[in-house]
């Protein structure tokens, strides 16, 4: 047991470290999610009348973005894995005298923290464009949120990972699989008034539940409830990481 915590902790040490020293990739993970909130936020204002309250249209989208930069960030994360075979890193990790259960726990809660910590950084520059500023209550539970959808999006990105070879058909799954995800998550736009069809697909949508748990937390109007969302991730999570840490033990060198 303290050898599968201290390898797990080293991992996500790595992946920490190997994020900070890499101004660049902060930047432009930050910078697209930024511009969509503020082009869409304020130039689209006007365009929207929102029923739950009259709330600001940027207030509504906030929390769908804070998810969106989550949702990409965590599961690029996976790329790294196929990264480390390219260079042979990985296949050091996999003849090591450790659990491969503590790489999939390493490389998942080191994903959750850098995409965590993207998402805490694009939230502090978004009240410049005058977003709610939630209380600090308002922002654990977003944390918590946060991480779930981290945990559960970083799990599929190594399962992903665990079975290819190719970056550029990592990419190609990656876009084919992310950009519905977002799109059905209810984001952009309320869920209500869509075809029961394409209803019943967000419903199926981990990441619907996660950004109606993030509105729920800064906003305080969670459609589907908080403890519905929190079930629902929790749940999620727990299967992600399972199948990812099954398919991750079988990998390839």
């Amino acid at each position: 047991m303290k050898r599968l915590f201290f390898a797990s902790a080293t991992i996500w040490q790595r992946e920490v470290i190997c994020y900070l020293r890499s101004p660049s990739r902060l930047l432009g993970s930050l910078g697209m999610p930024f511009f969509f909130l503020a082009f869409l936020g304020i130039g689209m204002q006007s365009a929207f009348s929102l029923r739950a309250g009259g709330e600001k249209y940027i207030d509504f989208i906030a929390p769908g973005i804070l998810g969106m930069v989550i949702l990409f960030s965590s599961t690029a994360a996976g790329l790294s894995v196929i990264w480390d075979r390219q260079f042979g890193f990985l296949k050091e990790m996999l003849v090591a005298p450790i659990p491969r259960l503590a790489i999939v726990l390493g490389r998942t809660s080191g994903g959750t923290t850098n995409a965590s910590f993207q998402a805490l950084l694009l939230l502090g520059a978004s009240l410049f464009l005058g977003i709610k500023v939630p209380s600090l209550p308002n922002l654990m539970l977003a944390l918590v949120f946060m991480a779930l959808i981290g945990i559960s999006f970083t799990s599929l990105g190594i399962s992903m990972a665990s079975r290819m070879e190719d970056p550029h058909g990592f990419h190609l799954i990656f876009n084919f699989l992310i950009m519905p995800t977002f799109f059905l998550s209810g984001a952009l736009f309320p869920l209500e008034d869509l075809p029961s069809f394409l209803q019943w697909a967000a419903w199926l949508n981990p990441l619907t539940y996660g950004v109606d748990g993030l509105r729920g937390a800064l906003l305080g109007q969670s459609v589907m409830g908080i403890a519905l969302d929190l079930a629902v991730l929790c749940g999620v999570s727990a299967v992600l990481l399972t199948l990812g840490a099954l398919l991750f033990r079988d990998a390839r060198m």
